[in-house]
């Protein structure tokens, strides 16, 4: 299934989304021929009721202040898509509402199940955006992107070197599956395979994947990437910068405990700081 239909969530507060991480997402959309639907959210922040905290502090008024900030970040972050998808001539619409923070995260994966795939910009500090991309990858069931805010270099989303972390597993071989429409139109495609890190169970052979993917008319190179004392998380970093990849394909680990999410080593790591667009899926 090609991805026709791009889901971006942007966030309004505490600070907006990075115009650099809407750039990149029009410019996935653009590379696949994709709608693109800009998502935000202006944060509702309770108000308090204590007399004596009013009194001294105002708190209403910072309250008021604090949601007038989200509301100018969504309607600005609005503003620039809109600008930007028309001057791309990308097929695109907004959906925006209101949710307290601790809503968010489960509204952003109920639109996700009605996309092709989602994009989640991660920042520095980050905490509310790695949860909902956590909440999206083992909620949605479907893949999410997660790609740093601000690129290290440019603003262009480029998919013409895309890396595969295969080990055997289900994650991986789920996201192999739901990657397909990129790495089909992908210049290079790597696929390696990190050892040393730990056992990788198994009696097949990465090279009965590049038969499986060659049928579907994917080319790949297979590698082999030693841990060399480092997580698993740590070596696909390194590994990534190394051959220079536009993107990074691979399986998300973990499960949610009563909407707490268990992730395992390596996902976490590429979750909570992406130092690349990385397709996941669970």
């Amino acid at each position: 299934m090609a991805f026709k239909d791009v889901l971006l969530q942007l966030s309004s507060y505490p600070e907006p989304t990075p115009i650099a991480a809407v750039e990149q997402a029009i410019g996935f959309a653009e590379a696949l021929g994709a709608h693109l639907s800009a998502l935000t959210y202006k944060i509702e922040i309770p108000s308090t009721s204590n007399v004596l905290a009013n009194s001294l502090l105002d708190i209403q008024g910072m309250v008021a202040a604090e949601r007038q900030k989200s509301v100018t970040n969504a309607q600005a972050l609005m503003g620039v898509f809109e600008s930007m998808a028309t001057k791309h001539g990308i097929a695109h619409d907004q959906i925006v509402g209101s949710c307290p923070t601790s809503q968010l995260a489960a509204i952003v994966t109920e639109h996700a199940r009605m996309h092709d795939i989602t994009m989640v910009p991660i920042g520095a500090q980050a905490d509310l955006q790695q949860y909902v991309a956590e909440c999206v990858i083992f909620g949605s069931g479907r893949p999410t992107i997660v790609f740093p805010e601000v690129p290290k270099s440019g603003n262009s989303f480029s998919l013409d070197i895309v890396g595969v972390a295969w080990d055997f597993s289900r994650p991986a071989a789920r996201t192999v599956a739901d990657a397909l429409p990129i790495l089909q139109r992908a210049k290079t495609v790597r696929v390696v395979t990190i050892t040393q890190e730990k056992t990788i169970d198994t009696r097949r052979s990465s090279a009965e994947l590049a038969t499986h993917l060659a049928r579907h008319g994917v080319e790949v190179v297979l590698e082999v990437e030693e841990a060399a004392g480092r997580t698993i998380g740590q070596a696909l970093e390194g590994y990534a910068a190394a051959r220079d990849l536009d993107l990074l394909v691979m399986g998300a680990y973990g499960h949610s405990r009563m909407r707490d999410f268990i992730l395992g080593g390596a996902t976490k790591t590429i979750v909570a700081n992406p130092p690349l667009p990385v397709l996941l899926s669970h």
